[in-house]
């Protein structure tokens, strides 16, 4: 295990307002502390808009809960990100989402998935992998999204994998 680059922030490191979501997420979570929210809490003004724009995709996106937690766990597991797993296999459950569907969502597109689905799968490896979703994969997915829910999409996919990214640079430990 790596050493946080960053250490979790109390209530001097977050001030009031960030330090009390973050002891109330925690709570909600049913851990000792919610490290996402206790080290970028720290960032102060910053972390509050993002979390404006998070809680704009999930949860009060335009995708369903369920759509959206698929979306989430693949990215987190094309990216290896514990954190976002760990966090979003119980988010998961919360939606419908069941262990063996997880087995499914780790094993991709092709583990006889309806075209929905395995369309958003598949946008999903593209977008990770190559920055982009080929016209091809854009068709199957527009088939079964409108234009809003596609510029969702398109940003839930973005923002976890940013999110990724963020978590693994600074080294943010997995809750317990």
């Amino acid at each position: 295990m790596t050493t946080p680059r960053i250490e979790p922030g109390g209530l001097r490191q977050l001030g009031l307002f960030n330090w009390a979501f973050s002891r109330a997420a925690s709570k909600t979570q049913g851990v000792q502390d919610a490290h996402i929210f206790s080290t970028l809490g720290q960032s102060k003004g910053l972390f509050r808009g993002w979390l404006y724009y998070s809680a704009r995709m999930m949860p009060f996106g335009k995708l369903s809960r369920k759509d959206t937690e698929m979306i989430i766990i693949r990215v987190a597991h094309l990216r290896s990100c514990d954190y976002e797993m760990d966090h979003h296999r119980k988010l998961g459950k919360r939606a419908g989402i069941d262990e063996a569907m997880i087995g499914r969502i780790i094993e991709g597109p092709d583990a006889g998935w309806g075209d929905r689905e395995r369309s958003m799968l598949l946008a999903v490896d593209e977008m990770v992998g190559s920055r982009d979703i080929s016209d091809q994969t854009w068709a199957a997915l527009a088939r079964h999204l409108d234009n809003a829910e596609l510029i969702s999409f398109v940003l839930l996919i973005s923002q976890y994998d940013s999110l990724a990214t963020t978590l693994g640079v600074l080294r943010v430990q997995r809750d317990v």
